[in-house]
């Protein structure tokens, strides 16, 4: 019987050891995928966009719309030439607001990222609701107090956000300073001299954590459509919403490409959406890897006016597509092409090999299309 024990401990004993190194197996697996800060799934490479995608920064796990914004935080701060203490107060503001997120809902009326009010004159639904916008105007209202940049933390949010909840903001202090932290490049700006001056300077993309990721990458093929006017006898949607954010997109013809851009003198494509479904009273996330999610599937027969059309585009698959453009009906689409090309219209027919998804954003889903090469394609692709 005492063998008998001794053998079945030893074999216990055994079965314990091979739990603990798979174990620690699996944790060093999980280490290895967290080299650098990086998540499952994040990354230029991955779901990418101007932060870098899904990361753990600071000890706090950020998903890729978090990131994006918080960098394209960082980088108006940077090119408005802002310390950093300003971006650290704006995105401690931000992660109490709306954790990073771009909401079209709130307390009474407000909205986006900063939880803005239109009735209390921070701009219109439109204007709060793109995050450029939303940090230019609360930047403005920052630098104007007095002594903002050593007021103690938290201090100075409040005295911008006049939050009913004074000490939530001092506590994301620490998060929101890893985060620029990770983004900002290059030695700190001086305080502005005087309260509410502050010089511009140029585009200080270098904040961004991944590269420009490419254009269309399709080529543009002879037709009669002009690329940055509408055609003639050209019908919008009767819609309002689906009205509203395919006038805007058309209203930006001709206007450049800029990497990480939503407006009003640039646009990246995925910009493009967010500022022209902001036009409509519709929030959006930025960044083409989070906008392949928003809404819902339209059917792969099926397009409506207003409704985000996914491409490859030059750095992209099939499966993680990196460029978007708007269906703005009478068989085109809308889109901010590439650098070297800017905003521009073309037909759908131009992309319908290439669909990946089809997004619709609001208003009347659509109906099957006329038989042709844009419906055969579509058929041929999931949403």
């Amino acid at each position: 019987m005492d063998q008998k024990k001794a053998t079945i401990a030893l074999a216990l004993a055994a079965a314990v050891l091979t739990f603990l190194a798979a174990t620690f197996s699996m944790g060093m697996a999980m280490l290895s995928v967290l080299v650098d800060g990086a998540l499952p799934g994040g990354g230029c490479g991955g779901d990418g966009g101007l932060g870098g995608g899904s990361q753990s920064i600071g000890g706090t796990d950020w998903n890729a719309e978090q990131t994006d914004n918080a960098a394209t935080i960082v980088n108006i701060v940077a090119q408005r030439g802002l310390p950093k203490r300003a971006a650290v107060i704006a995105i401690s503001t931000v992660i109490v607001e709306s954790r990073l997120v771009n909401v079209g809902h709130g307390d009474r009326d407000s909205l986006g990222l900063y939880q803005q009010r239109p009735s209390q004159g921070w701009g219109s639904p439109e204007q709060v609701l793109n995050p450029d916008y939303a940090t230019r105007i609360f930047l403005d209202r920052l630098i104007a107090l007095p002594g903002w940049a050593t007021m103690p933390p938290g201090t100075a949010a409040q005295a911008v956000q006049r939050s009913a909840f004074p000490d939530r903001y001092a506590p994301q202090e620490a998060p929101a300073a890893a985060l620029v932290d990770r983004f900002w490049v290059g030695p700190d700006n001086p305080v502005p001299a005087a309260p509410g001056a502050a010089p511009d300077v140029q585009l200080a993309s270098t904040a961004f954590a991944c590269p420009d990721q490419g254009g269309a990458g399709v080529p543009l093929a002879p037709s009669n459509i002009d690329p940055t006017k509408l055609p003639p006898g050209f019908v919008g949607p009767s819609d309002p919403a689906q009205r509203a954010a395919v006038t805007y997109a058309l209203a930006q013809l001709g206007k450049p490409y800029i990497w990480g851009a939503k407006g009003p003198n640039g646009f990246d494509c995925s910009g493009l959406m967010l500022a022209a479904w902001a036009a409509a009273g519709v929030p959006i996330p930025a960044g083409t890897v989070n906008q392949k999610n928003a809404g819902t599937p339209a059917s792969p027969a099926t397009i409506a006016p207003g409704d985000l059309v996914f491409i490859p585009g030059s750095l992209g698959s099939p499966t993680n597509p990196r460029h978007v453009g708007m269906y703005v009906g009478n068989g085109l689409v809308v889109n901010a092409y590439d650098s070297s090309t800017g905003v521009i219209l073309q037909p759908l027919s131009d992309w319908a090999d290439k669909i990946t998804h089809v997004r619709h954003i609001a208003g009347p889903a659509g109906v099957p299309a006329p038989a042709g090469p844009v419906t055969a394609a579509l058929a041929e692709v999931g949403p």
